[in-house]
């Protein structure tokens, strides 16, 4: 499996709490630190997209 792939896994495991501190303990602090990761999450997703279509290219050259 990708590294790329267990870094997503691993940014989403790290938000739980601070999801749940937002959304059932009404914490807005912990609403910032989710955008934040969520921005972080977006980049790591548009680098794995970058991966997966360069070596769908490479695969169709060889």
């Amino acid at each position: 499996m990708s590294e790329k792939y267990q870094a997503l896994i691993d940014q989403l495991e790290s938000m739980k709490t601070d999801i749940e501190k937002f959304y059932v303990k009404g914490q807005n602090a912990a609403g910032t630190r989710l955008r934040k990761k969520l921005s972080e999450l977006r980049k790591m997703a548009k680098e794995m997209r970058d991966e997966i279509q360069e070596i769908k290219n490479e695969r169709k050259g060889a």
